[in-house]
């Protein structure tokens, strides 16, 4: 991994929105350091289970991305509930991941997030529909604990939770409705 890779891994989404503030990097560079985390870590954990590094990469370097208190930080959505226009949505499930049906349109949570000057780079695994309370679905196979592979991260945000604790990203997108993010 590069050395802004390891300099950032541990560095949370504040600081690293005050790095591209200060000029001190590019949303592009802090993509490719989160990238470069993601490919080192997650053929492993499983916890990206779709990637959309050339349209992230494609919106880092736009002059279009929004000046947000989080401009350029790389960030990963759950796969649960979470429409961004123009990309696929599975809920776990395996039909709609054979689907590969694009959204229309972004939810009120992914516009606000696109707002924020995040730059979303793929999804998170989670279990079919949200429905248990540990990430192993059959359309994209279990996540695994980073501090404990032969063990689930929990939680239906698994996959948020696990890309977070091996330091792939600050912070991502996780949602509770019965222990989701508080399991992990």
């Amino acid at each position: 991994m590069s050395s802004l890779a390891e300099e950032t891994r541990w560095m949370d989404a504040t600081d690293q929105a005050a790095l591209v503030a200060k000029g001190e990097v590019t949303p592009g560079e802090l993509l490719e350091a989160a990238i470069a985390r993601i490919e080192r870590s997650n053929p492993t954990l499983n916890a990206v289970v779709i990637e959309w590094f050339d349209h992230a990469r494609s919106v880092a370097a736009g002059p279009d991305l929004p000046d947000g208190p989080f401009r350029g930080v790389p960030f990963l959505l759950k796969d649960l509930y979470t429409s961004f226009a123009g990309q696929t949505l599975s809920n776990g499930n395996a039909a709609l991941k054979e689907a590969a049906k694009l959204d229309t349109a972004d939810t009120t949570l992914v516009a606000r997030f696109k707002a924020a000057g995040l730059v979303i780079a793929g999804r998170t695994n989670s279990p079919e529909l949200g429905t248990l309370p540990t990430t192993q679905p059959v359309a994209w196979g279990a996540t695994r604990n980073p501090w404990a592979l032969d063990r689930t991260p929990g939680g239906s945000s698994g996959g948020a939770a696990a890309a977070v604790a091996a330091g792939m990203v600050a912070f991502a997108n996780a949602s509770d409705g019965g222990g989701s993010i508080r399991i992990p």
